[in-house]
């Protein structure tokens, strides 16, 4: 069977530097694919879960090792009741007996060592799934958001279950792996042991098999390629009208897009039936090794035991031992195929435990104390999200205790770049960010972060109940801070609508909402929040006028006794800011309130003189020639 797996490995991110597909040989994108057959690096770093239950794993590979022994000894067992209680002249009870108990304790102690060695390997490889799962998501949560800028989720969400699954698999099967091996081993030496010519005799089928998987394991892994790639195709292709459903059906292109996926569907089968006709050829090839090694010790054996120089036991043995010699070798067939895809998947997975965590707290990274009087300074700021094409350029600014400040500006101009910088969720080029008076670099992300309140254009509820989401931030806040910090902003009405009220179930980021009502509950988190500084990031910007015109009000109570930074794009929205900062490409183009600036005849006075309810309605030629006004004056 071909194991369906989304991922792939290629350069995800920037941060993993990989030559081309172009430049490389087709032996390095194989192992691109699929991982080579053993790699000690990854093995190391997967032990690293492992090792916490090595004493459980060293208890399965003894119970392997005796079901191994049991499975060895259970032939003899027949053998010698064969050769010695089947007489000329009739049967031996004593020896029958004998054998009889012997076969019986080989079967209780197969069916116990089976039974412990499925268990603690099992509860182990859950273990260990569990262990990677976690570090993997808390990793996560502390990756700079650089590194989930570029990276898809789908992606990570393929890596934290398809491939840590893969791993499971492996674990699961690599010990049993130590016990066919061991059996391998053992039947040959028993075999050469009970007569050494037949068994040598026996083992001459072995070259046919390794000649076969020479020309057949090149074509095999040429055929898995294409099937896990076609896989990859068509999942892509499923995921994308899955997502874009609403644009589909908009415009009538269900049948279009029907019959593109079923191209790539249909090229998938093909691949598939194509690998799983080389995965299964390997099976009637060892089945008829085996009936041919059979058919060995039955002609040879059997002419050895008429003329007396074989046992009828021995020959006996052999065909058990013979029907149980092509087991192992099919396993471990098997168990290739699993060991090159745990690679593949242990160097995803390894790829995203060593991405680098960019933002981290100093060894004496301070405490912002709840006390802080809330300012922030930008002292001459230079920030991009690449060093060599800065988004802010040496940009200078005091935002006081308790004061509104606006930032506006043409897309693009460095908005909310700034707001990100004041949560230290990126560290500047050069310059400094100050709150409260210290640089952000010198503090506790976590301090920080309960200072800094942000509600964001698209808010991000999570599954729970809407009481649950009101108090995310500050989840000792009881349930009348929640409700008056509702009321404060005008959601408490459409709350006591929902079905449960504020315990009413939220469906995936709070999809059986408006956006508006979303809004309105992340204003009520941010007002539950307390924190000193609170960053409003175009949170007005994809509502209606109604709603609007709540949030106005809620702004009042919301930024009262509070630093505001408010990053808007309709001009309506920030009238009533104490100030006004206007970015333009990344620079300071001027300051003031509005009626100063409206009074200067600047860049914001002739923006806000064409009409347009946001600067985002401009077009870009009219936006051009405002700015060479500017130039200009």
């Amino acid at each position: 069977m071909v194991r369906e797996d989304s991922g792939e490995l290629d350069a995800e991110t920037k941060d993993v530097q990989r030559p081309p597909r172009a430049v490389v040989g087709s032996h390095r994108v194989e192992e691109e694919m699929f991982g080579r057959a053993f790699d000690k690096n990854i093995v190391r770093r997967i032990w690293a879960f492992v090792q916490p239950y090595r004493m459980k794993i060293y208890i399965a590979v003894v119970a392997v090792l005796i079901f191994t022994g049991s499975q060895l000894v259970i032939p003899l067992i027949i053998r010698y009741a064969i050769d010695n209680g089947v007489t000329p002249g009739g049967l031996d009870r004593t020896p029958l007996l004998v054998a009889a108990g012997a076969f019986l304790l080989a079967i209780l102690v197969n069916y116990a060592a089976s039974y412990t060695q499925e268990s603690v390997v099992g509860k182990v490889a859950e273990n260990v799934l569990f262990d990677i799962r976690r570090a993997m998501f808390g990793h996560l949560q502390r990756v700079s958001l650089s590194f989930m800028d570029k990276t898809e989720v789908g992606r990570l969400m393929s890596r934290l279950q398809g491939d840590v699954n893969s791993m499971q698999e492996f674990l699961e099967t690599s010990v049993l792996a130590v016990g066919d091996i061991a059996l391998l081993f053992g039947i040959v030496f028993v075999m050469l042991w009970l007569d050494f010519r037949l068994g040598l005799l026996t083992l001459a089928v072995l070259p046919i098999l390794f000649i076969v998987r020479i020309f057949w394991l090149p074509r095999a892994r040429k055929a898995f390629m294409a099937a896990h790639e076609t896989n990859s195709v068509a999942n892509g292709a499923l995921a994308e009208a899955i997502h874009g459903v609403r644009a589909i059906q908009s415009m009538d292109r269900q049948q279009v897009n029907f019959t593109l996926y079923d191209d790539k569907a249909q090229a998938n089968l093909k691949t598939h039936l194509t690998a799983a006709r080389y995965a299964q050829i390997m099976v009637p090839i060892v089945d008829g090794l085996t009936g041919l090694a059979m058919a060995v010790v039955i002609v040879v054996g059997g002419s050895m035991v008429m003329n007396g120089r074989l046992d009828v036991g021995v020959m006996v043995a052999f065909l058990f031992y013979i029907q149980r010699f092509f087991d192992p070798i099919r396993s471990l067939t098997l168990q290739y195929s699993v060991m090159q895809r745990a690679m593949a998947s242990g160097k995803r997975l390894t790829d995203v435990l060593d991405v680098r965590i960019d933002i981290t707290d100093k060894p004496d990274a301070k405490v912002l104390s709840p006390d802080t009087d809330g300012s922030v300074e930008f002292r001459n700021v230079t920030f991009g999200y690449h060093p060599d094409q800065p988004v802010l350029k040496d940009i200078s600014f005091r935002v006081n205790p308790g004061e509104t400040v606006a930032l506006v500006g043409p897309t693009g101009s460095g908005k909310s770049s700034a707001m990100a910088l004041v949560h230290r969720f990126y560290d500047v080029q050069r310059g400094k960010v100050l709150v409260g008076g210290h640089d952000v670099r010198d503090l506790t992300q976590e301090s920080l972060g309960r200072q800094v309140a942000m509600v964001l254009q698209e808010p991000f509820l999570f599954t729970g109940t809407v009481f649950e989401n009101i108090r995310y931030h500050k989840l000792d806040a009881s349930r009348e801070e929640v409700i008056e910090a509702a009321k404060a902003v005008g959601a408490h009405d459409f709350i006591m609508s929902l079905a449960g009220g504020y315990d009413a179930e939220l469906g995936e980021r709070g999809g059986n909402l408006s956006l508006g009502q979303r809004q309105l509950i992340s204003f009520a988190r941010a007002l539950v929040a307390d924190s000193k500084i609170l960053v409003l990031d175009e949170a007005t910007a994809n509502i209606d006028s109604y709603t609007e015109m709540l949030i106005q009000k809620a702004l009042v109570k919301l930024l009262e006794g509070r630093t505001g930074l408010v990053i808007a794009h309709r001009l309506a929205t920030i009238r009533g800011a104490d100030r006004i900062i206007v970015l333009q490409a990344g620079r300071i183009a001027e300051t003031g309130s509005h009626d100063e600036l409206m009074a200067r005849g600047g860049l914001y006075s002739r923006l806000y003189n064409l009409n347009y309810a946001s600067f985002d309605d401009i077009p870009e030629s009219e936006l051009e020639a405002s700015l060479q006004g500017g130039s200009q004056t």
